[in-house]
């Protein structure tokens, strides 16, 4: 499928997403990374680059680099090099930054979601490992700046994908993805607001089959609300620069919430600027084979594996499926729906629809779903066997989410919601409908298939909407046509 163009532009977005990786100490030191403590008090000599300190590489961050080439199909490197990326800030205590450059230890690999029913792929450059610098507090009403130290030396994997995104709505929905890749796997808590996963977007623009427009890099977007504001602000920007005759200029730029804006913080610099050499101070990261099959076989079901699960065993659709698998919760309440009622796609329609729909109104997690999975399968087994319709199922749902009764067969007796099933009661109340409403018969007889669905609304009134909408459709055109 082309592009969506925009005034005729197409839009060429990447992606670069720092995630803090899940280890109890920094990934050179021993010191703790717990979020929220006092300034520099998690800061130790070799975060600090005190002279004669050397750095020890944690087994830990290493595995869970392991765990995501494997959850995203990339080679895992064998063998790995540490280097120094020069570049002067406050909150960089050694002047340089340890990361991987030449060879890093994830290589490849991809990333497929859904942007509605399309099903969409964005190919991963790499991901590497390395130390988060510290970060620079500004404190305006008194005019003063300090440092804080203690995220210096913290473990992040930096994920980059291929300029495969082409809107805004793509980035947030890959964005959504991974995020709920690395929550899913354990190596990252996903914690956007304390800066646990951190995305910058690359954005130009080109006209169709032009070369790649240059790019804009906007840093440390924090939600994907403000991701989404922000990537389209910046190509709305960027059209109307150079529809106004200028040229797109290389730059960093940050997104202000507040004005709904990005603009420029520094110029951008190329790999050149920050004079990569390997570390002297680390070997190289060799990881064995036998490294990897340990960290596969202790990994769970990924949600990738688990959605084809659920088409071959429960014949979902692959959208259904997709969607089922975005949280780990979520694919466990379909399961246990699923096998308590025998009605795998009602269970899918259901937790998708009217569960989903009132869980995001009141803001609620699955986990604290008023409606539990059995109830839930109950309630779908009495749809299946023709004891309640679909709209009265409506009732039963409210019911139970509102706490009115937690038994679905006390509900449907106390509401009186039981469709009539007996054949013999409702031929006779479509008999009493046919003689009543001779013109509407003839109607339908002479072609007429309105004529058909306002029959079977009089019977449905008849029933005070009791009857079975299936049996009365086929009793009834069973006697029109004889």
């Amino acid at each position: 499928m082309s592009a969506k163009l925009i005034h005729g532009y197409e839009v060429v977005i990447g992606f670069e997403t720092h995630a803090q990786l899940a280890t109890q100490s920094k990934i050179f030191s021993r010191s703790p990374t717990a979020f929220g403590a006092e300034p520099n008090t998690q800061a130790s000599p070799v975060d600090l680059a005190l002279p004669g300190t050397l750095p020890v590489m944690n087994r830990k961050a290493v595995e869970c680099a392991i765990k995501l080439g494997l959850a995203l199909g990339s080679h895992i490197a064998p063998e790995s090099i540490f280097a120094r990326k020069n570049y002067f800030y406050p909150d960089l205590p050694k002047g340089y930054q340890i990361s991987q450059f030449e060879i890093p230890v994830v290589q490849g690999g991809e990333v497929s979601f859904f942007l509605g029913d399309e099903k969409k792929t964005v190919r991963l450059v790499r991901a590497h490992l390395e130390e988060d610098a510290g970060k620079s507090l500004h404190e305006d009403f008194i005019g003063q700046s300090g440092i804080d130290l203690n995220r210096a030396g913290t473990p992040l994997l930096e994920i980059v994908t291929e300029p495969d995104i082409r809107s805004s709505e793509e980035a947030v929905a890959y964005a959504k993805e991974l995020h709920k890749i690395v929550t899913w796997i354990g190596i990252c808590d996903g914690n956007m607001q304390e800066g646990s996963f951190r995305c910058d977007a690359n954005v130009s623009v080109r006209k169709p089959g032009a070369p790649l427009g240059t790019r804009r890099e906007i840093k440390n977007l924090n939600s994907f609300k403000f991701m989404q504001q922000a990537i389209d602000y910046e190509i709305r920007w960027q059209i109307e620069q150079i529809e106004d005759g200028h040229a797109i200029q290389q730059a960093t730029v940050l997104f202000d919430p507040d004005t709904g804006e990005t603009r420029a913080m520094r110029t951008k610099e190329d790999a050149a600027d920050y004079r990569y050499f390997p570390d002297p101070d680390l070997p190289p990261l060799q990881i064995s084979q036998a490294w990897i099959d340990e960290q596969r076989a202790q990994m769970a079901e990924l949600p990738r594996s688990m959605a084809a699960r659920f088409v071959a065993d429960y014949g979902l659709p692959e959208y259904d499926a997709t969607t089922l698998t975005q949280s780990k919760a979520m694919a466990a309440y379909f399961e246990a729906t699923a096998k308590a009622c025998g009605q795998a796609k009602l269970a899918s329609n259901w937790i998708m629809g009217e569960l989903s729909r009132r869980l995001n109104a009141g803001e609620t997690s699955i986990e604290s779903a008023p409606v539990t999975a059995a109830q839930l399968a109950a309630m779908i087994a009495r749809i299946a066997d023709g004891t309640i319709s679909n709209n009265a199922a409506k009732q039963v749902f409210d019911a139970l989410w509102t706490g009115e009764s937690a038994d679905v067969d006390a509900i449907i007796e106390a509401k009186g919601l039981k469709q009539m099933n007996d054949s013999g009661a409702l031929e006779k109340i479509i008999d009493e409908v046919i003689a009543a409403n001779a013109d509407n018969v003839a109607q339908f007889r002479a072609g007429k298939d309105k004529a058909f669905n306002a029959l079977v609304g009089q019977i449905m009134k008849a029933s005070k909407g009791k009857a079975n909408p299936q049996q009365v459709n086929d009793l009834l055109r069973a006697k029109l046509s004889a």
